[in-house]
Parts: structure tokens; C-alpha cells; sequence
């Protein structure tokens, strides 16, 4: 985990989120967190993450998801530079299927 964003608060919020037990929770709890901005442009990184992860083309991204080439190239280099989170959540999610 980055020194960067490690501290009390960031602690709190994640433990917060290991409680939520579905999908409505997460949408009640994220709804009362988040602007609706702010939920969308998260949604987009992850999509942007499993899209780039899948080797898609470019094109595929700005149709499906409207993401700036600026966050397009922000989550590239989180998924080639990062702590590998996307990578854990995505495997879990292909095990679950």
C-alpha cells in the first residue's frame, strides 16, 4: 500500500467497505458517499482498467466509456506501475463467474 494515501481515514472508509454485503448496499452506501460525478468517473477508471487489461482497442474505450485519453493513460500506468489491485479484482471476478 502507497504512504501516500495511508492513514486513519483512508482505514476507516476501506473497513466500511468490507462491510457492505451486496450490491444494493454498495448502491445505498456509495450513493450517500459520492457525488454521482464522482461514482462515474470511478466506474469509468475500472472499466477503462478491465477493458486495457483485455488488450481492447482504443476505440472500443472512447465508444464504450468516453474516457479521456488523460484517464485512459492514468490507468495504464496504474496497471503496469501499481500495487496490482486491479489485477487481484479482476481475477476474483473471473473466479466468481
Amino acid at each position: 500500500m502507497s504512504d501516500k494515501i495511508k492513514d486513519k481515514n483512508v482505514d476507516f472508509l476501506f473497513k466500511a467497505i468490507l462491510q457492505l454485503k451486496n450490491l444494493d448496499e454498495c448502491y445505498d452506501f456509495f450513493e450517500d458517499l459520492c457525488t454521482v460525478t464522482e461514482l462515474k468517473a470511478i466506474s469509468q477508471r475500472i472499466v477503462v482498467a478491465k477493458m486495457l487489461s483485455e488488450k481492447r482497442v482504443y476505440s472500443d474505450f472512447v465508444k464504450s466509456t468516453g474516457a479521456s485519453t488523460a484517464t485512459i493513460s492514468r490507468v495504464n500506468r496504474s496497471l503496469n506501475y501499481g500495487c496490482d489491485g486491479y489485477e487481484k479484482i479482476f481475477a476474483r471476478m473471473e473466479e466468481e463467474k
